[in-house]
């Protein structure tokens, strides 16, 4: 038997199928200096990565992730599927729980490809309300004279 489309059920039983608008998609870091740059804001450990984010100062307050896994986690294959398990847990929280108008880096730590993939998603859910509790952004911007620079960012 086939089963009608979810559209065509809804409409069988005489509801009117509105779909939610779908959240905007975080776009991907791709140039050095901003990954250099998310380095000098939060951080956030967590067994199995480290979470740094940081302001992004963009005009339209986008919300952008990066992904860092070093030779040390293991070899290509290991470093690949570690990128996709995060880029996947990326896509499906930072739209949610993520930090608007920030850049957030997610770095592989060693025992991170063979934590389970719930267990990675409590975390990186910890870490990004970690990270929105943290007021260091607010107190940063306001101990900085304009123009001037204090090493700590």
């Amino acid at each position: 038997r086939v089963r009608p489309s979810r559209r065509f059920a809804f409409a069988l039983r005489g509801f009117k199928f509105v779909p939610m608008p779908p959240a905007p998609a975080p776009s991907v870091i791709r140039k050095r200096r901003d990954f250099l740059a998310a380095n000098k804001g939060l951080r956030v450990a967590r067994p199995g990565f480290v979470l740094l984010a940081r302001p992004n100062g963009l005009d339209d307050s986008p919300m952008r992730f990066g992904i860092t896994v070093t030779k040390k986690i293991g070899n290509a294959v290991v470093r690949n599927r570690m990128k996709r398990r995060f880029r996947e847990l990326l896509r499906a929280e930072l739209p949610v729980h993520g930090l608007a108008g920030h850049d957030h880096v997610l770095i592989g730590r060693d025992g991170g490809v063979e934590r389970d993939f719930t267990q990675l998603r409590e975390e990186l859910r910890a870490a990004l309300t970690d990270a929105l509790a943290s007021d260091r952004f607010t107190v940063i911007s306001a101990e900085i004279e304009p123009g001037g620079y204090d090493g700590r960012i």
